[in-house]
């Protein structure tokens, strides 16, 4: 579940199948063309591509697809025009959810969108009645083990971070979003590679679940809504238990 254990999501993301490796590529190639749309297609000059690209490289996403979504944002191949959208939506037991979309049409994504919360107990919200129960920032996971402390601090925070938060399972670094790519450059110029990396929306305020039914629908929700093509990434702010 992706809740509010972050260290969660790292475990399901390294278990991604090969039958889902395309919904990660898909992601991906949507980030690529818009991220070189908005700032050019040299990943040189445009943190953001550059980051994506290393992600893509992560990933093992053939060259060949990297370098085509990368030509349809400059516009030198064509390609659909992509719309980034928000959602916002209340699923089972109450629990906050953001929902991330990335869409060439807004009305299939809505309805879709709605469909899966609808599905499981769940409900779209209104713009702005979830996102204050979440910080919206850059959020770095780095496993226990792979750099000291001390280290990680003075890089991270000369690099323009906010905070490095401690725990048993490694470190959390969290920045400003505009800092996202900065923060990013700095630990791969250090041969620093997090287990997480992304623009998140981090709960700051939590809902404990402790009925295992209501745990089940929560997990079910999650996986409808991370399997519709449009979807980018879903924050929630359950705490596992």
């Amino acid at each position: 579940m992706a809740g509010h254990n972050k260290w969660s999501k790292v475990k399901r993301l390294k278990a991604v199948t090969d039958s889902r490796r395309g919904k990660v590529f898909s992601r991906l190639s949507r980030d690529l063309t818009l991220a070189a749309k908005s700032g050019g297609g040299d990943p040189a000059g445009n943190a953001r591509l550059r980051t994506l690209v290393l992600q893509a490289r992560d990933a093992n996403m053939p060259a060949e697809n990297v370098d085509r979504a990368i030509k349809k944002g400059t516009g030198d191949l064509p390609g659909v025009v992509y719309e980034e959208i928000t959602y916002e939506g209340y699923g089972p037991g109450g629990v906050a959810f953001i929902v991330q979309a990335t869409t060439d049409n807004k009305t299939r994504a809505a309805k879709d969108v709605r469909a899966a919360f609808a599905r499981h107990s769940g409900n779209l919200a209104s713009t702005g009645s979830v996102a204050f129960q979440f910080l919206h920032a850059g959020q770095f996971l780095i496993a226990a083990g792979k750099i000291a402390e001390e280290v990680l601090l003075e890089i991270a925070l000369d690099a323009g971070a906010e905070d490095v938060i401690a725990s048993e399972q490694g470190f959390e670094v969290r920045c400003k979003v505009h800092a996202f790519d900065k923060v990013s450059h700095a630990l791969e110029q250090k041969s620093i590679k997090p287990d997480s990396a992304e623009i998140a929306y981090i709960p700051t305020t939590t809902v404990p679940v402790t009925d295992p039914g209501v745990a089940a629908s929560l997990e079910k929700l999650h996986e409808s809504l991370e399997e519709i093509d449009d979807v980018q990434a879903v924050f929630s702010n359950e705490e596992e238990t």
